[in-house]
């Protein structure tokens, strides 16, 4: 952000002073020399008297004047030095997450269609965190790595859909994945990552996969990556939509909802993390906000003004009027015209 000012308050009564300086060399009295006869003297001038020498003096003083106040450019700059977060959402997309057990508005939606906007809006509340995310099911994908660029990050999460991945529920290896892209952007002190946490969506239990969901978190905790566990779904049974082969929904069948509740929790705790039970819209965006209060960098700004001097820009044309003003008032032209003589002189 930028601004101008002046520094001199003098020179607003300098500037004042023009108008009564002016008055008074015009009330000035004039010696006056009797001469007999001058009229025969008298040549009458050709150009009539001009008042531009005044004007472009006075303009030309106005501007030395405003100079003398050393105008200025003054630009408030800021410079941040802390860096913030790299971090990975690990997203859950096998079949069960398509349960219809979340309501908003009073319309039905599943476990994505609820998550998807709380997520989107916790990117959003982070604008300076690099931000990646992986999809599991029954294998694990990178679907974007750790980036700045939230506003592809927002389209790439509108893309993602339930049957992208051969279904099942592979836990550990989408924790794997996530710990792998944050050791390719590492930023370590004493073997630890520093400034970095997975978030892991999930409504099941582990059940494919290479890895155990007890391996990765020891993993995670060598490493110092926190994992923040979201458990997703009403506990009993919930309603699954069927579809045809037109992929129209035919009606609903019923379902064990099977969360995993002491194995996410363990994962939290071994890492240093924290477990989210979420089962409606409400309990989803809290827990994202404490996550989003829990790991927080406060920037810590240095402020400097930064100034450049333009008097020169308004002195560089008042100097020039000034000698203007002067030529006009005495062309060199006519300096050196003779002196009028009296008829019948030698």
């Amino acid at each position: 952000m930028s601004h101008f000012t002046l520094h001199d308050p003098l020179w607003l009564l300098a500037l004042l002073a023009l108008p009564i300086v002016a008055w008074l060399r015009g009330r000035r009295r004039v010696p006056v020399l009797v001469v007999p006869f001058a009229a025969a003297w008298h040549r009458p001038s050709l150009v009539a008297p001009s008042r531009w020498p005044v004007v472009l003096l006075f303009a030309g003083l106005v501007l030395l004047i405003a100079a003398l106040a050393r105008p200025q450019r003054v630009e408030d700059k800021r410079e941040v030095r802390s860096e913030g977060y790299d971090i990975m959402l690990a997203i859950d997309l096998s079949t069960s997450m398509r349960a219809e057990d979340f309501e908003k508005d009073g319309e039905r939606l599943n476990r994505l269609q609820a998550i998807k906007p709380v997520i989107q809006a916790f990117i959003e509340r982070r604008p300076t965190d690099r931000i990646g995310i992986v999809l599991f099911s029954g294998r694990a994908y990178t679907m974007a790595p750790l980036t700045f660029d939230h506003e592809w990050l927002a389209r790439q999460l509108g893309r993602v859909r339930i049957g992208m991945i051969e279904d099942g529920t592979a836990i550990g290896d989408g924790l794997g994945v996530s710990l792998t892209r944050l050791e390719q952007a590492k930023r370590d002190s004493g073997g630890k990552r520093m400034g970095a946490f997975v978030v892991l969506l999930t409504d099941g239990a582990n059940n494919r996969g290479a890895l155990q969901p007890q391996q990765a978190a020891e993993l995670a905790k060598s490493r110092g990556v926190p994992i923040y566990t979201i458990g997703a779904g009403k506990e009993g049974y919930v309603p699954i939509p069927v579809y045809d082969d037109n992929n129209r929904k035919m009606g609903y069948r019923r379902m064990l909802s099977d969360v995993d509740e002491p194995a996410l929790r363990e994962i939290a705790n071994t890492t240093g993390g924290k477990f989210f039970r979420v089962a409606d819209t409400d309990t989803i965006e809290s827990a994202f906000r404490a996550i989003d209060r829990a790991q927080k960098i406060e920037f810590q700004a240095k402020s400097y003004l930064v100034t450049t001097e333009l008097f020169w820009w308004v002195a560089a044309p008042g100097l020039g009027l000034l000698l203007v003003g002067a030529l006009l008032a005495r062309p060199f032209w006519r300096m050196n015209v003779p002196a009028p003589q009296l008829a019948g002189t030698t």
